[in-house]
């Protein structure tokens, strides 16, 4: 049976119409898609899980990287030939075609019903409206007060603001995302307390540049239940302290005015975690980048924040292997790691991304010498990660339960869940051994659990619950 034909048998039938949904990329890809599915619901679309049921496919792409255009192109070929009717829209969508003209994704898979760039949500409704009519009288409570999520239902990404002011030579979001534009802080708020209604025990908040937020609007004052509020970071940040659920800061770039939220963290109000992109640190190499911030000035930063809050876990990404990158530039960013000593950090070898200004630089680097550098890196912070983890054995902490495993073979239980310290699905997790099936079914997935470190390896940690008072 044909899609066409499965519509109309459930339109004979009156029943609703069913929509399939691919979502890759980021975390700001992934709010895009909340947000499309929160739409699609509250005009009483059905949401399915295997390409059969649909009527038709959304699939939202990532075109960052070379190996994320490859993924999103092999999704939207797989939805292609398992259903035959997919919207595309993301990142990916926003990339030209050759000689600038049509879509990347019009010339590899011309059979797509539309395209559509990052953050459009009504047009991606104006095109599901075209191809497959939304239902008549739609009802507003099939959406979920917190909207449609893909997370799971304890924690929630919250996204601040759209685009960036940064014009970073290997980047091309600026042009798919377009500049900064904050959210207005009252906005924000309001969504981020229906998500804690929800359910929600951890919001996440995300953008491109979480430090900049209100920059745009030169922080000008909103209003969060009738009072008046400046949007801007810090102000964001205490009010969202108030809601009684986890707050983790991610792309949070090292300015002078970040310093204010540390006290915050010392105080408990919020995660002492902050996701800082140094990406390098060496001056003459984060100038090719057009980097705001140098490495010297961040040591100095990392030492002042731990200085006030010591429980502080920091986070970063680098890229190794950057255009004329010399080796002595490699081993001070290696240095400059050891120094850091990060507690979680991610490491990409340099990929040219079509349309990055940083593809004129001269001196590219072989592949296989990127690779290398990237995998000398990750080495360094192993060590590192390896120690810091080490330090923490015999602690205790406070953890947010993930998951419930259970080895049948062995007859053990055990939660997978994160302390303060980790993120989830970018960092790793805390291994908690549970004492039977009656222990593990008291801990649902959202439950908050004293534990203590027991071991840890290079990435993980492994605890025991506290005893019950």
């Amino acid at each position: 049976m044909t899609p066409a034909e499965k519509t109309a048998r459930r339109r004979a039938r009156k029943t609703p119409p069913r929509v399939g949904f691919v979502s890759l990329g980021c975390p700001k890809a992934t709010v895009d898609s909340e947000r499309i599915l929160t739409q699609l619901r509250a005009e009483g679309y059905d949401i399915v899980g295997q390409y059969a049921d649909a009527d038709l496919v959304i699939v939202n792409t990532c075109g960052f990287i070379d190996e994320a255009v490859r993924e999103s192109l092999d999704a939207i070929g797989e939805a292609l030939a398992e259903n035959g009717r997919v919207i595309v829209t993301g990142c990916l969508g926003a990339r030209r075609g050759a000689g600038g003209h049509g879509t990347l994704v019009g010339e590899a898979h011309p059979r797509v019903l539309a395209v559509t760039g990052p953050q459009a949500t009504e047009e991606v409704m104006s095109h599901v409206h075209a191809h497959l009519p939304k239902p008549h009288d739609p009802f507003v409570d099939l959406v979920p007060g917190g909207g449609v999520k893909l997370t799971p239902r304890h924690y929630a990404y919250l996204k601040i603001s759209e685009g960036c002011n940064h014009r970073c030579s290997f980047c091309i979001i600026p042009s798919m995302r377009g500049d900064l534009v904050s959210r207005p802080i009252g906005d924000v708020l309001r969504e981020a307390e229906a998500l804690v209604k929800a359910g929600v025990r951890e919001l996440l908040v995300i953008s491109q540049d979480t430090s900049a937020y209100g920059v745009d609007l030169r922080h000008r004052t909103g209003f969060v239940g009738g009072r008046p509020v400046r949007t801007r970071m810090t102000e964001l940040v205490r009010e969202l302290a108030q809601l009684g659920a986890w707050v983790r800061l991610h792309y949070v770039y090292p300015y002078p005015h970040v310093d204010e939220v540390l006290p915050l963290m010392a105080e408990g109000r919020v995660l002492p975690y902050l996701d800082v992109p140094f990406q390098h640190a060496h001056p003459r190499i984060l100038k090719l980048m057009k980097r705001p911030a140098s490495g010297e000035r961040n040591i100095e930063r990392i030492r002042a924040w731990r200085a006030i809050c010591p429980e502080l876990t920091i986070r970063s990404t680098f890229i190794a292997g950057f255009p004329n990158e010399t080796e002595a530039e490699f081993e001070h960013l290696l240095a400059f790691l050891r120094e850091a000593q990060l507690d979680r950090v991610g490491c990409f070898a340099y990929s040219p991304v079509e349309g990055a200004a940083a593809n004129a630089l001269p001196g590219a680097l072989p592949e296989e010498e990127r690779e290398a550098r990237r995998a000398r890196f990750m080495a360094v912070q192993s060590d590192i990660s390896a120690q810091r983890l080490q330090r923490r054995i015999g602690s205790t902490a406070t953890v947010l339960v993930d998951a419930i495993e259970h080895d049948r073979g062995a007859g053990t239980w055990r939660a997978v869940t994160r302390s303060a310290a980790e993120a989830p699905e970018v960092d790793g997790v805390v291994y908690v051994t549970l004492d039977g099936e009656a222990r593990a079914r008291a801990i649902p997935p959202g439950s908050f659990l004293p534990v203590r470190m027991v071991a840890a390896d290079e990435h993980d940690l492994y605890a025991v619950p506290l005893p019950q008072v």
